[in-house]
């Protein structure tokens, strides 16, 4: 399923860069980053779960946000990109 996930963590203090910082490495880690703070993660139910839990574990509830949208299997008809960076699909072939 592809999964949509967006964060906003406070920088204000240093413990918030760091947060912010371990976010991301997270989210990289399972998916492609196509905003400063979206990611698109094709997961199946249990890197959700494990994704969802380590970024829980990172965020300070009272000062951060995170939000998970779920595009599901059918996520290519739902996905309309306009604009300077080029989409990617996460089912092609990698080139590294």
């Amino acid at each position: 399923m592809m999964v949509l996930i967006t964060y906003d963590v406070n920088v204000t203090t240093v413990t918030g860069k760091s947060r912010l910082r371990k976010v991301a490495k997270q989210c990289v880690n399972y998916g492609q980053r196509v905003q400063n703070s979206v990611f698109e993660c094709l997961l199946d139910p249990t890197q959700f779960t494990e994704l969802k839990h380590r970024l829980e574990k990172i965020i300070n509830p009272e000062k951060d946000s995170l939000r998970y949208y779920f595009l599901g299997n059918n996520w290519k008809n739902r996905v309309e990109h306009v604009g300077a960076k080029v989409g990617y699909d996460p089912e092609g072939v990698l080139m590294v």
